[in-house]
C-alpha cells in the first residue's frame, strides 16, 4: 500500500504526513485508538504464542493486556500479533522439528511490521529458544516474558506431585504396577493448570537462559503462571520494553561470547536441561558465534553444580524462587561469570547483584556444592565424534559414571516399542541400550525419545537405571544415565549407526568420553545406515536440505551469518 517506502523499518510511517502516514493512522483508529494514541512512539510489538493447541502457553493471553498497560505507561504504542506455537506433548513428529519455523515467523514479524520494539510472549519448551533466535536475527530490542510454571497437584498422598513424577508412574503401568483406577486418576491431576512443567526441565532452563542474557527481568523465571506476581511482571515488562527500545537495547549487546558463557554455566549449576545445549548453540549462531563442544567441555568441569532443584534435586521451583531464583545462582558462582554483561533491568549484573542481598537457603547449596562439576556434562569418542550430552544431575546409579557394557540395538521407536519388554530380549543391568535414527535428520526433529526405558522384567527385578545411548533427545524433566545428541546422527552417517548387537560401549564420566570398544578395521567392514530420501516438497523439503546437526544448534544453515574472524566480538574464555 505505500507509496513511498518499501524497506524494512520501524514506525516511522506512523508519523509520515503525507499518505503513508495518513492510513497507518486510519487502519488503526478503526480499531478503537484516538489521534494521540496513535502518534505515541515507540511502538511496541507483541509477539504472542497463546493456542488452544498449546496449553503450556494458553495463560499467556491473559499478559497481553497487562503489557499492554506496561507499555501505555511508558508512553509506547502496544500492538499484538499471533504467531505460529509449537507445544511438546501435542506437535508431530517432534516440537524441535518447528523450531525454526516459529524463529523465522517472529524475525519476519518484527522485521515486516512498523514496531520499534517488541516484547516476546511464550513459554513451552521450544518457544523461548525460537523466539530469541528470531529476534537476534531481526535485530530490533526485544524483551521477553515467560509463561511460568505452572503449581505442583496433589497424587497418591504427594502434595507436590510434578511433571517429573509422572515419568516412574508410566514405566511402573508397563511393568503391571498401576491400577486402571490409578491410572484414571493420574490423567485427572498430573498437570492441574496452565504453564509450563513445574522442575527444572526445558523450559524452565530456558526461562532462565533468557534471564541470565538479559532479555528478561532478574527473578522472572520462576514465578507461577497464574497469580498476581506474573500480572504485575507482565506490566513492568511492558515498561521496560519502551526503555529498552528507546535506549537501542539490541539483541547483539545481549548476545555476546561473554553472556553465552554465563548461560551456559547457570544451566551447568542448574542442573538444567540437556536440550539447552542445542538452543543455546542455536541462539549462539544467529548472533555468529560459535561456542562448540570444547568450550562447553571447558565450562561444565569448572561450573559447580549448586541448585538442589527437581528434577534432579530435592526441592520444588518455589523454594528455589524463595532462595532468591536465578539471580541467586547467578550470585552463588559469580566468581565464574562476567558480570559487566547486561541484565533485563538494563544495568549490568554486578549492579543488580550488588544491589540486592541472597540469604543461605537449602534449594541452593553453600560453599559445598552438590557436585564439583557441573550437571550438564559434554561427552567425545570414537561413537561421538562431534560430541554428545548428558545430564549428570540425574544420575541415580553412581556406578554408572564408569560403565562398560554390551549394546543391545533399537533401530528406530518402533523397533524399541516392540521388543523393550520382550521377556527374550538378551538384556541385563549391566547393557548398553542403544536407540538411534532418530536424530534431526532421521526422525526427523529429534524428539523427546532418548530416555529408553528400562526394560519391565530388570525394572521388576529392581534395575531403575541403566546406561542408554541415543541420537534423540529427551525431555528435561526426565533422569537417568541417558548419553544424548550423538553427533554425528546415524543417519547422517555417524559411527552410532555402525554399533551392533554386542558391541562394547565404554563411558567415562570424568574423563568425558564416550566410545565403542571396537577396531577400526572392524568398523569400516561394517556398511552405514542409509539415510533417509527425505520429503519432496514444502518446509519437510526445507527441513531435510538445510538443517544442521546437534552440535551446531540444528539451525537452518542459511539463517546463520558467517561466523566473524577471532576476537572480532571478544572471545568466550
Amino acid at each position: 500500500m505505500s507509496q513511498r517506502e518499501v524497506r524494512r523499518g520501524g514506525s516511522e510511517p506512523f508519523a509520515d504526513d503525507g499518505q503513508d502516514g495518513l492510513l497507518h493512522r486510519a487502519f488503526l483508529r478503526a480499531t478503537g485508538l484516538t489521534a494521540e494514541e496513535v502518534r505515541r512512539r515507540p511502538v511496541i510489538g507483541i509477539a504472542t504464542s497463546a493456542s488452544d493447541l498449546n496449553p503450556c502457553n494458553a495463560g499467556t493471553a491473559s499478559l497481553v493486556a497487562r503489557v499492554k498497560d506496561g507499555v501505555r505507561a511508558a508512553g509506547g504504542l502496544p500492538l499484538a500479533f499471533p504467531t505460529i506455537s509449537i507445544s511438546e506433548p501435542f506437535t508431530r513428529p517432534t516440537s524441535l522439528y518447528l523450531r525454526n519455523l516459529l524463529s523465522m515467523d517472529v524475525e519476519e514479524m518484527i522485521g515486516s511490521s512498523p514496531i520499534d520494539g517488541v516484547v516476546l510472549i511464550g513459554g513451552c519448551d521450544k518457544t523461548i529458544p525460537a523466539q530469541l533466535m528470531g529476534a537476534v536475527s531481526a535485530g530490533k530490542p526485544a524483551v521477553l516474558l515467560t509463561a511460568g510454571p505452572r503449581n505442583p497437584t496433589a497424587f497418591a498422598g504427594q502434595d507436590e506431585f510434578t511433571i517429573d513424577d509422572v515419568w516412574p508412574l508410566c514405566e511402573a503401568r508397563r511393568a503391571g504396577e498401576v491400577s486402571d483406577e490409578e491410572w484414571a486418576e493420574l490423567e485427572r491431576c498430573a498437570v492441574g493448570d496452565v504453564g509450563t512443567c513445574n522442575v527444572m526441565g526445558t523450559a524452565i532452563t530456558m526461562a532462565s537462559v533468557a534471564e541470565v542474557l538479559g532479555f528478561s527481568l532478574p527473578g522472572s523465571s520462576l514465578l507461577p503462571a497464574t497469580g498476581l506476581l506474573r500480572q504485575e511482571l507482565a506490566h513492568q515488562t511492558g515498561v521496560e520494553a519502551v526503555a529498552a527500545t528507546r535506549g537501542g537495547r539490541i539483541p547483539d549487546l545481549l548476545v555476546t561470547p561473554r553472556s553465552l558463557e554465563n548461560a551456559f554455566r547457570v544451566i551447568c549449576a542448574l542442573g538444567g536441561s540437556t536440550n539447552a545445549v542445542i538452543h543455546l548453540e542455536a541462539i549462539a549462531g544467529r548472533a555468529g558465534i560459535e561456542l562448540g563442544h570444547d568450550r562447553y567441555a571447558a565450562w561444565s568441569a569448572t561450573t559447580p553444580y549448586v541448585a538442589d532443584v527437581r528434577p534432579s534435586g530435592r526441592f520444588g521451583l518455589a523454594a528455589l524462587q524463595a532462595a532468591g531464583g536465578v539471580p541467586a545462582v547467578i550470585n552463588r558462582i559469580r566468581d565464574l561469570l562476567d558480570l559487566d554483561a547486561i541484565s533485563g533491568s538494563g544495568a549490568a549484573w554486578i549492579k543488580y547483584l550488588d544491589s540486592h542481598e541472597f540469604a543461605s537457603h537449602p534449594a541452593i547449596a553453600g560453599s559445598v556444592p552438590i557436585a564439583p562439576r557441573g550437571g550438564v556434562v559434554m561427552l567425545r569418542g570414537n561413537l561421538a565424534p562431534r560430541g554428545a550430552v548428558l545430564k549428570t544431575a540425574g544420575i541415580h546409579d553412581e556406578r554408572l559414571r564408569r560403565h562398560r557394557g554390551r549394546a543391545v540395538v533399537f533401530e528406530g521407536l518402533a523397533d524399541l516399542n516392540a521388543r523393550i519388554d520382550s521377556p527374550d530380549l538378551p538384556v541385563d543391568e549391566n547393557s548398553v541400550l542403544v536407540l538411534r535414527g532418530l536424530g534431526v535428520l532421521g526422525a526427523p526433529g529429534m524428539p523427546e525419545v532418548g530416555h529408553i526405558p528400562v526394560p519391565a522384567r530388570l525394572r521388576q527385578a529392581g534395575v531403575r537405571d541403566m546406561l542408554r545411548v541415543s541420537d534423540a533427545r529427551m525431555s528435561g524433566t526426565s533422569t537417568g544415565t541417558v548419553v544424548l545428541h550423538v553427533a554425528p546422527e546415524a543417519a547422517a552417517g555417524g559411527p552410532l549407526g555402525l554399533v551392533r548387537d554386542g558391541d562394547e560401549i565404554a563411558l567415562d564420566v570424568q574423563a568425558g568420553t564416550i566410545d565403542l570398544v571396537v577396531s577400526e578395521e572392524e568398523l569400516s567392514s561394517r556398511g552405514q545406515l542409509e539415510p533417509p530420501a527425505g520429503p519432496s516438497r514444502g518446509y519437510g523439503w526445507l527441513h531435510h536440505r538445510h538443517v544442521l546437526q546437534a552440535d551446531q544448534g540444528c539451525d537452518f544453515d542459511f539463517l546463520r551469518p558467517a561466523v566473524p574472524p577471532a576476537g572480532a566480538r571478544g572471545d568466550a574464555r
